[in-house]
């Protein structure tokens, strides 16, 4: 049965190994599910969308979905300060049990999407206590090797997240899509219900900040909003982006000076005022936004580029996923061994530039080998840096603010991903109409050429027989051009796609100026004491 005790700095601290590690097994499930459902959701979504109508909103189960966790995670992260970790933790997993199953039973898109934010909710939820728990368990010292370990996690998920969804698709029905999270979720729940302390804080209940979480969720929800759209379904020049951005700042910029009043604020803004949170934070943010490069447009590059299958594309990523795995668990080991990180997230972070580089230099022509290559660079500085920066921040606040320090960091890489994802969209969709117009036959008239400014014709027979059947339309001679339009659009792809890795490269050299100032703090080998641990000034 669960320990139940009231000092939440003393109570994590003196449970039994056989506990200890009976808990991080149940972390590592309820890690496992949330890390599962971003990947393996979209191998099922064309069947999903062929069975309940609603191709207009295709993207909407994974915006719901992202939104509503990325929100709840600073959310989570205060009030599990105040009031205890288990009751949230063991509210998020059941939530989110009970969301996959009611996914599973959708009968429209709508409530579909409805399903998949609450779902993200809970997501949000367990991800924000998961790794406070690990700085409530294990001294910073010893942290770095369990946290590599999570990280490893999510590498795995975004391997087996696909291959998994497509075969529960494909032999069962998408709807088992969701409904595996049950068996999985039950099971993490009851060994967290059994196992898992319930410590409440020692100090009293401090004051809720309602302002603060008022103005975050109002903000935040129209800004991810606005990003996910930017670039893809509206430009950002459009009426739905730019007012998403200017609403959801304002009311941003609104939660900064409610931040400032609020007795015991969800973000104190007086965090900033330590060099070594705000590196990591501004660190993250940027490394958060350049790793889509290569998760969202390697597979792009394989299939449409090179003229590859879309098996190998799926093949190029599980280099780099696994070398992203093992890199963060042996950077997690040498994190603990040596009580040492600047030198390690430095070496990290160079390595996914010079990684960056190398997939910039790619072309049409560049070997199969070489991608592959080129792949496992940016995955082994990328998971390098994985455990590090998560670690830094617990490590130089006080206690009592674990919750909030650590759900910073994952809520500030999650929005530096979404803003990443949409940049680099745009700049995909711009660079390639630009690099593609010289390239064209002269004699297509210049009023269709921007039907022509599209790659799916490189990815999908049905849009290759679109296309063949417009130039046809143009007339005999140009109906026989379809090798020569679609060797300009591999070649215009292959241009775009290199200024998108080259942007990528460069939020890393961003990430890597930053991470120079990082201070050298020797790590704790025990829980000290409040008064020992380096904290910020002036936070109240």
């Amino acid at each position: 049965m669960s320990t139940s005790v009231e000092s939440a700095e003393s109570g994590f601290h003196a449970l039994p190994p056989r506990q200890v590690a009976a808990t991080v097994a149940g972390l590592i499930l309820t890690m496992l599910l949330a890390a599962l459902d971003q990947t393996i959701v979209g191998t099922a979504m064309p069947r999903v969308v062929a069975e309940l109508g609603g191709l207009e909103h295709y993207a909407w189960p994974f915006t719901a979905y992202m939104v509503a966790s990325t929100t709840a995670v600073p959310l989570a992260g205060k009030l599990s300060d105040l009031y205890g970790r288990k009751g949230f933790l063991l509210g998020g997993a059941f939530g989110f049990v009970f969301a996959s199953a009611l996914c599973g039973l959708s009968q429209t898109m709508g409530q579909l999407i409805a399903f998949r934010a609450a779902q993200g909710l809970a997501a949000g939820v367990m991800q924000a206590i998961v790794f406070i728990v690990i700085g409530d368990l294990f001294p910073p010292a010893r942290r770095g090797k369990v946290q590599g370990l999570f990280g490893a996690v999510f590498g795995l998920a975004s391997v087996v997240g696909p291959a998994l969804g497509g075969y529960l698709t494909d032999n069962l029905s998408w709807r088992w899509v969701f409904y595996v999270n049950v068996p999985v979720g039950v099971v993490a729940l009851a060994v967290l219900l059994f196992v898992f302390p319930n410590v409440r804080p020692a100090s009293a209940r401090r004051a809720i900040d309602y302002w603060g979480a008022l103005f975050l969720v109002c903000g935040l929800v129209p800004l991810l909003i606005a990003l996910s759209w930017a670039g893809s379904e509206y430009s950002w020049r459009s009426p739905q982006v730019a007012g998403g951005l200017a609403v959801g700042l304002l009311l941003l910029g609104l939660f900064c000076l409610a931040e400032r009043r609020a007795v015991d604020p969800l973000l104190p803004i007086e965090l900033f005022r330590s060099r070594l949170y705000a590196s990591s934070i501004v660190t993250v943010f940027l490394t958060g936004a350049a790793m889509f490069g290569p998760l969202l447009y390697i597979p792009l590059f394989i299939q449409a580029v090179t003229g590859a299958s879309a098996t190998q594309s799926g093949t190029v990523v599980l280099p780099m996923t696994l070398a992203m795995v093992v890199a963060s668990i042996v950077s997690g080991q040498v994190l603990s061994r040596t009580g040492r990180y600047r030198w390690l997230a430095l070496g990290g972070l160079g390595l996914m530039a010079v990684g960056m580089g190398l997939l910039a230099a790619m072309d049409e022509g560049t070997p199969y080998q070489i991608i592959v290559a080129n792949m496992i660079v940016v995955g082994t500085g990328l998971g390098t840096t994985f455990p590090i920066f998560t670690l830094v921040v617990q490590n130089c606040l006080p206690y009592r603010l674990l919750g909030v320090g650590t759900a910073s960091v994952q809520f500030f890489r999650t929005v530096g991903g979404t803003l990443g994802a949409a940049i680099m969209g745009s700049v995909l969709a711009s660079r390639f109409g630009a690099e593609l117009l010289p390239l064209l036959p002269p004699q297509i008239p210049p009023d269709r050429l921007h039907e022509l400014a599209n790659p799916q014709a490189l990815l999908n027979p049905s849009a290759a027989e679109h296309l063949a059947g417009l130039l046809a339309e143009l007339g005999p001679p140009l109906g026989a051009l379809l090798p020569v339009v679609q060797t300009a659009q591999r070649v215009a792809l292959a241009h775009a796609l290199r200024e998108v890795f080259l942007l990528g490269g460069l939020f890393v050299v961003a990430g890597l100026v930053s991470a120079w100032f990082l201070e050298e703090i020797p790590l704790r080998k025990s829980h000290a004491p409040q008064e020992a641990i380096p904290t910020p000034p002036k936070i109240a």
